[in-house]
């Protein structure tokens, strides 16, 4: 069933919000912790398992034994420089700024803008990043719902914490969240009709690089700019097309 990591996903929020309105402050920043570092480990697996498509027979016969490591480095390469030099994360976070200052303007009340500043963050939380993108792409080209169901372990978690502090604003993100996955689970649906294995193979090697990316930032070991590199999933696919024609 296509959409259901989405479906999923938008019943976490759902549940963890209310969680968090109802426990308030309650929850141990401890246990916050170490919830997360669980997650992080779980993240490295399964980005290591997405690696391991790099070993694909289609991916290997299509561009040939060896070069499948390195369409993957220059799809991270290239999709990296590009991403940083649009400053993508950085633009996103202006963009949640003004939406922040648009709505908090013009004698709103304090709870209207709490209840706003939830919305907002949330959303961008929840929808900008690799596995709200791997996720939805995943599921929609039949690859399974694993990310997926580890962003809804994520955000469910992350739900309470700040429904805790931002009250009910934060529920009202699923409805991004939904929108979002779900136009992307409906474009993969539409292309792995034209994608052949060795493409998906590419994007799910170069997606796995990412999800190792999410996993290091998660433990804190290191905040590697996961965003900024999101363009690589693009690349990928178009530069297997590329070295394969010429193979």
């Amino acid at each position: 069933m296509f959409g259901l990591g989405t479906v999923i996903n938008v019943v976490a929020i759902l549940v963890g919000s209310t969680v968090g309105v109802l426990l308030g402050h309650r929850l141990p920043e401890r246990t916050r912790v170490t919830v997360t570092d669980a997650l992080g480990l779980v993240t490295l697996v399964i980005g290591g398992l997405n690696v391991m498509a790099l070993q694909d027979a289609d991916f290997v016969a299509s561009v040939g034994d060896g070069v499948t490591l390195l369409v993957v480095l220059g799809a991270l390469l290239i999709g990296g420089i590009t991403g940083s030099l649009l400053r993508i994360e950085h633009r996103l976070e202006q963009v949640g700024a003004w939406l922040q200052r648009r709505f908090a303007a013009g004698g709103a009340s304090e709870s209207r803008a709490r209840f706003v500043e939830g919305f907002v963050d949330s959303s961008l939380i929840f929808c900008i990043g690799p596995l709200a993108v791997l996720g939805a792409l995943s599921d929609g080209l039949g690859q399974g719902i694993d990310e997926l169901t580890l962003k809804s372990a994520l955000d469910g978690f992350a739900s309470v914490a700040f429904a805790a502090s931002l009250g009910w604003g934060v529920a009202a993100s699923a409805l991004s969240v939904g929108v979002w996955q779900g136009t992307l689970t409906a474009l993969a649906v539409v292309l792995g009709s034209v994608m052949s294995a060795a493409l998906v193979a590419s994007l799910t090697a170069t997606g796995g690089v990412l999800l190792l990316g999410v996993g290091l930032r998660l433990l804190n070991i290191r905040a590697v700019p996961v965003g900024d590199m999101l363009p690589a999933l693009v690349v990928a696919p178009l530069l297997t097309a590329a070295v394969a024609a010429l193979v």
